[in-house]
Formats: C-alpha cells, structure tokens, sequence
C-alpha cells in the first residue's frame, strides 16, 4: 500500500491535480487505487452548479496517474529524473456520473510494457459499478526532453 506522501515522491502532481489519495494493492499485473470525491473538490464550482458531476477527462487523468505509478515502479524509473507523458487514448466510455461522496476505485493493468512505453486499461469503479472505462499510451520521458514523442499532453 502506498500513502498520499508515497504517491508525492512518485508523481509530480500536486493539490488540485493529484487524484489519486491512496494505493491498496500494486504488483506487475495490476494497481488498484483510490480517489475519494469530495463536494469540496475546485472542478464542482463550475461543473455543474447545483448539479455536481466529476469531470470525466479528470477520472481517465485518475486512471493514467495510478498507471503511471504502476510503471515507475515496475521500471528503473527515477522521478528526479524522468516524468511520463499521456501518448493516447483509446475506447474511452463513461457509463455513470461521479458525484460528490462516491469513492472512485481505479484499477488499471498492463497490455503491454516497453522500456519507455507502457499500453495499458483502466476501469473506474463506485461501489462495484464500472464507471468508466479507458485504454492509453504512456511514454517515460527524460526530464530534459530530448527523448519526448511528438507533442505529448504533460498531464502525467
């Protein structure tokens, strides 16, 4: 299991983009983590007013930053030094709305892993239910950038 401390010494993110409060299970198969969706999360001022939904890009955002730590730890990745890009998505689907109260259970494992890029799928889970569904690229990328793929989204 990793803490919140843990996820910060792994991923560069931070308050109000880190969505990711907590690992519970992590081998070379799978990451099962967990994002607890509070009312007080910034997105629900403006999406929506008085009816507040978790924005669906930012649960595939949570999805590729618990496989991002899948693959910092299955490699010889040194975040000092290298940072992982979103390369792609593919077979995005949301099937429920997120709302404020839900615990999202993020569960992502590998289909494929490089030296620098990883093909995975995440599933996004509230109380059992899948809402939402995702395959992406992933690229470990030197810090300095001379190794990044065409125009990466530095998102994770």
């Amino acid at each position: 299991m990793l803490d919140v401390q843990e996820i910060q010494r792994l991923l560069p993110h931070r308050f109000p983009f880190l969505l990711i409060d907590r690992v519970i299970e992590i081998d070379e198969e799978k990451i099962v983590a967990l994002k607890n969706v509070s009312i007080n999360e910034p997105f629900f001022a403006g999406h929506f007013p008085g009816h507040p939904v978790m924005p669906g890009v930012l649960i595939v955002e949570a999805m590729a930053q618990a496989g991002a730590i899948m693959a910092m730890r299955s490699s010889g990745f040194d975040p000092a030094k290298q940072v992982i890009y979103f390369m792609a998505l593919d077979k995005v689907k949301f099937r429920k709305p997120v709302v404020p109260g839900d615990q999202l259970r993020i569960e992502v494992a590998p289909l494929r892993k490089g030296a620098t890029i990883w093909k995975m799928k995440g599933q996004a889970l509230v109380d059992g239910t899948v809402v939402c569904e995702a395959e992406f690229l992933a690229s470990l990328i030197d810090r300095d950038g001379r190794d990044a793929p065409d125009a990466p989204a530095p998102t994770t």
